[in-house]
C-alpha cells in the first residue's frame, strides 16, 4: 500500500519553528479575534476612554461658566439698576450718560 504524501508538507517544512507551535497559533487566532472580530476590542475601549476624559474636561468647564453665570445672575439681582445702567444705557431725567470703552493691553498678561 502506498503512502499518501501531503501535498502542503514541504511549504509546512520551510517554516519556522515558532509558527508550527500550536500554542503559537492559538495565541496568534486569539489576538485576532480580540483585535479585528470582537465587538469592543482594546482599541475602541481606549478611543471611549479618551473621549471619556474630554467628555469630563468639558463638563469641568462648563460647571465652572455656570457658576460665573449664576454668581453674576445674583449679583444682578442685587444691582438691577447698575445693570440696566450699563447694558442698556437707562439714565435718569436729570443725568448725562458718558459711554468709556476700556481696551485691553495686548501685551498684558491675564
Amino acid at each position: 500500500m502506498a503512502r499518501r504524501t501531503n501535498p502542503i508538507q514541504p511549504i509546512i517544512d520551510k517554516l519556522p519553528a515558532p509558527v508550527k507551535n500550536k500554542y503559537f497559533i492559538v495565541l496568534v487566532v486569539f489576538l485576532f479575534i480580540l483585535f479585528f472580530v470582537n465587538r469592543v476590542n482594546p482599541l475602541i475601549q481606549w478611543e471611549l476612554g479618551q473621549t471619556l476624559e474630554e467628555l469630563e474636561d468639558k463638563k469641568k468647564y462648563y460647571e465652572q461658566k455656570l457658576e460665573e453665570v449664576e454668581t453674576d445672575r445674583a449679583d444682578n439681582e442685587k444691582n438691577i439698576e447698575k445693570y440696566a445702567r450699563e447694558h442698556y444705557y437707562m439714565k435718569k431725567a436729570d443725568e448725562d450718560v458718558f459711554i468709556i470703552v476700556e481696551e485691553e493691553d495686548p501685551f498684558r498678561e491675564k
